[in-house]
């Protein structure tokens, strides 16, 4: 066995081979604050049950932990990023070009965003797409012209919404969730409003177009929570007639306080959200350093055991908080078995 008193440029260049005894004991975990609640009852449930240090998790959102992700291989860098996005090639890139190679990805189920409000608040109980990309978008069509986005009621909006102010608190950017809000509510609200057909009749090329349908107001009626979901429930606690963007376990958790309102008339559901009827939803991830493998103690054992049926499955502890398990868990564990890279086969 290699000595534990390696001096640091000796353990940095053994590291980076991937072929020496770990510095460090401890899986360590960055990224998601949606995946974080899952990882911090996965990290506590695998430090009680198995002969290894329970897993240190931390968040910072999506883009944050795969960049700490991508920093390279060794004891310094972090073994599991958690996403709720899969990972760009971009980041890709990074990674490989700092010797992060062999990454395995981790389907952990599914979640869904919800759009919730004080429950005794105003009467937000239906939106479409369209009229939270009205309600937010930093311009909008008005008489045939692109223009600064003059709403600051719901009911200007649509005469069906209450009347009440906008005041939107939405995931900051650094979240991949605020992704996910801009893509699949904004831009699909941008198209089936016909905001983004008539931006291209202005002149506008698609990517320009798209941009355009995805900036948000910076006029404070929609403001960016950087924290996790605790932040937006305290801004809907503070505001009667605020609406707020959250992951569909944490409205389960909260609805003592919280009422939730339906999509394009559908309401989030783990049924919705699981056979994709519910349209803004999507997959949870996390990555593994497949260098790392073998080097840290433990990080095959807890990324097993995080995607086992009596974890994450239907009947498991996950699905309690909210998770909706993935009909495909089965591949996902004999991935981590093969310890397979992504777009690999066996």
């Amino acid at each position: 066995m290699l000595n534990a008193k390696l001096t640091a440029s000796s353990l940095a260049i053994l590291a980076v081979s991937a072929t020496a005894a770990a510095a460090r004991d401890q899986v360590q975990i960055a990224g998601s604050s949606t995946v974080l609640p899952y990882a911090s009852i996965v990290a506590e449930a695998f430090g009680e049950n198995f002969d290894f240090p329970t897993p240190v998790v931390e968040s910072g959102g999506s883009s944050a932990g795969l960049k700490r992700f991508c920093e390279g291989v060794g004891e310094n860098t972090i073994d599991v990023a958690n996403a709720s996005r899969k990972i760009r090639e971009n980041e890709i890139a990074v990674c490989a070009d700092n010797g992060v190679s062999d990454i395995i990805e981790v389907r952990i189920g599914y979640d869904g965003i919800v759009f919730a409000s004080q429950i005794d608040g105003p009467d937000f109980t239906a939106f479409s797409e369209a009229q939270w990309y009205q309600a937010l978008a930093a311009e909008v069509i008005v008489d045939g012209e692109l223009v600064a986005n003059p709403y600051t009621n719901w009911s200007e909006v649509d005469a069906s919404l209450p009347d009440a102010d906008i005041q939107a608190f939405i995931p900051g950017t650094k979240h991949g969730t605020r992704e996910v809000f801009e893509e699949k509510v904004l831009l699909v609200g941008c198209e089936t409003s016909g905001a983004k057909e008539a931006m291209v009749g202005m002149g506008k090329d698609e990517d320009a177009a798209e941009d355009a349908c995805m900036s948000v107001r910076t006029d404070g009626r929609s403001v960016d929570i950087d924290g996790d979901y605790t932040e937006t429930l305290a801004r809907i606690d503070a505001n009667t007639a605020g609406v707020g963007v959250f992951g569909l376990a944490f409205y389960e958790n909260n609805t003592d306080k919280l009422k939730v309102a339906t999509m394009s008339g559908v309401s989030p559901s783990t049924e919705t959200i699981s056979t994709g009827e519910y349209p803004v939803s999507r997959p949870l991830y996390f990555y593994i350093k497949g260098a790392h493998i073998g080097v840290i103690p433990g990080l095959k054992e807890y990324a097993s055991f995080f995607v086992a049926d009596e974890i994450a499955g239907p009947d498991g502890p996950l699905a309690e908080y909210g998770l909706v398990a993935d009909p495909e868990l089965a591949d996902t564990q004999m991935a981590i078995e093969n310890e397979q890279p992504m777009n690999a086969s066996y």
